[in-house]
């Protein structure tokens, strides 16, 4: 296995800021989204409303979980850029493959979170076809 170098973990970095910045904007677009629909439930009491309330707290969740692990995943790239620093090349490699896996967990959440989306479409379809 080749030795885990110090720029290895940094490689992590551009794309994580970049995850941060998508979900930061997919959790405020919903953040306005649920308020603007809790205003309308307020009013009109729809049932197609609650159900896209219920979506987008699912979506609310996953987003939730994607941001921590993403979070970790980076703390563990610093810590491993630590290790790797200090000659500690064990704990670097050890803490380099568990970002990965938080990564690719962030990246899983990402996916489900983007499945449910279609799911409030879907709601919204299938109330035009009742009306």
């Amino acid at each position: 296995m080749p030795a885990l170098e110090i720029s290895t973990p940094a490689l992590l970095f551009p794309a994580v800021s970049l995850l941060f910045l998508s979900y930061t904007n997919r959790f405020l677009h919903l953040a306005a989204l649920i308020r603007h629909l809790h205003r309308d439930w307020l009013e009109l009491q729809d049932e197609s409303l609650r159900e896209q309330i219920e979506n987008l707290r699912k979506r609310l969740k996953l987003i939730r979980w994607m941001q921590l692990f993403g979070a970790i995943s980076l703390l563990l790239c610093v810590t491993s850029m630590v290790a790797v620093m200090f000659g500690i090349i064990h704990v670097g490699t050890i803490s380099f493959v568990a970002a990965l896996v938080l990564m690719g967990a962030s990246l899983s959440c990402l996916v489900l979170e983007i499945r449910c989306s279609g799911g409030a479409l879907q709601i919204l379809l299938n109330r035009v076809e009742r009306d």
